[in-house]
């Protein structure tokens, strides 16, 4: 049965916010696509939605690829006013910012992502990216550099916490979740599956992680009235 908010609210209630936490969410066809036509939001149902906003509103970033913030088309992220509510109540802002991880930093400062953002957005990128770009992007976004020629990730999650960003949702792409996993990063797991099956060439929701027995525990599960399967895992 389809749980309402508040079930969803305890469903996925976070253990504390002290501790950093990295929360993947996903969904992916019963046959393991991550996309449909090019578009992870293609595979969703209601209910996959609803999840989103319930983990977006618990969270203090939101964390995402470049190449999801552009197959997805991000823009800002606007809480509607209950959920800007839950969050005044817990003490938190009324809109969690985003935050871009680019190696190249080949998005534009006119992209949606920063010209639609609510709150102002992070760019996670490092040294040897290129300068012209960087100075764009300080234009409209606060830049976080960590590491030489590739993205140290674990800094730059030390760096979001020492702003009080505990709590890192990571939206993906898969690329960017087999960097979080390969580095010991991720402590939960939420992934929806949808009751359908793609076919084709979309790939699996983690790329490019290094070949590894990596073991969760389930947290919670639970099935919709649609038969959209969600499922949250955390590390043991």
């Amino acid at each position: 049965m389809t749980p309402t908010r508040d079930e969803l609210f305890a469903l996925y209630a976070l253990p504390d916010r002290s501790t950093r936490r990295v929360r993947m969410n996903f969904i992916e066809s019963a046959d393991g696509a991550v996309t449909l036509g090019g578009s992870s939001g293609a595979l969703g149902g209601e209910t996959d939605r609803a999840v989103m906003r319930v983990l977006r509103t618990m969270s203090d970033v939101v964390m995402v690829g470049a190449g999801t913030v552009r197959a997805e088309g991000y823009g800002g992220v606007r809480m509607d006013e209950p959920d800007a509510a839950w969050r005044r109540a817990h003490g938190l802002s009324e809109h969690p910012p985003l935050a871009i991880v680019s190696h190249r930093l080949d998005i534009e400062p006119e992209h949606p992502f920063f010209a639609e953002a609510v709150v102002r957005p992070f760019v996670v990128t490092h040294q040897d990216a290129p300068d012209d770009r960087r100075r764009a992007l300080e234009e409209v976004a606060e830049v976080l550099v960590h590491g030489a020629s590739r993205v140290d990730l674990a800094l730059a999650l030390d760096a979001l916490a020492e702003r009080g960003m505990t709590q890192v949702l990571c939206e993906g792409g898969p690329h960017l979740f087999g960097s979080l996993l390969g580095a010991g990063l991720v402590g939960e797991l939420c992934v929806t599956i949808a009751p359908r099956i793609v076919g084709g060439v979309a790939g699996r929701i983690d790329r490019g992680a290094p070949e590894a027995d990596r073991r969760f525990r389930l947290a919670s599960s639970f099935v919709d009235d649609e038969g959209f399967v969600f499922l949250r895992y955390a590390v043991k």
